[in-house]
């Protein structure tokens, strides 16, 4: 069982954007560096980044997505904040 997930994640404004940003990361661009052109979180500067969150540190829908995807999955969410493109760094 997941106890904590490392994730990165790029935030922007539109559903069309996040899938966007999603099948570029999957054609193989970096996420990092994506992350740093479109994300509007501070984390951009990371490379969006989060590092390490346990349940109950993030919003349920942010949190629900990512500890349902695996290692290394690329995933979307909506939450209060906007759309998330999630990328699962590594889970404990």
């Amino acid at each position: 069982m997941t106890n904590q997930v490392r994730a990165a994640h790029i935030l922007v404004r539109d559903e069309r954007k996040a899938n966007d940003l999603k099948a570029k990361i999957d054609a193989g661009e970096s996420f990092a560096d994506l992350a740093k052109k479109w994300s509007s979180c501070p984390s951009k500067k990371k490379g969006g980044d989060l590092g390490w969150f346990k349940k109950g540190d993030m919003v349920p829908e942010f949190e629900t997505a990512a500890f349902n995807a695996r290692q290394g999955d690329v995933v979307i969410c909506h939450t209060k904040f906007g759309w998330h493109v999630i990328k699962v760094l590594e889970t404990k």
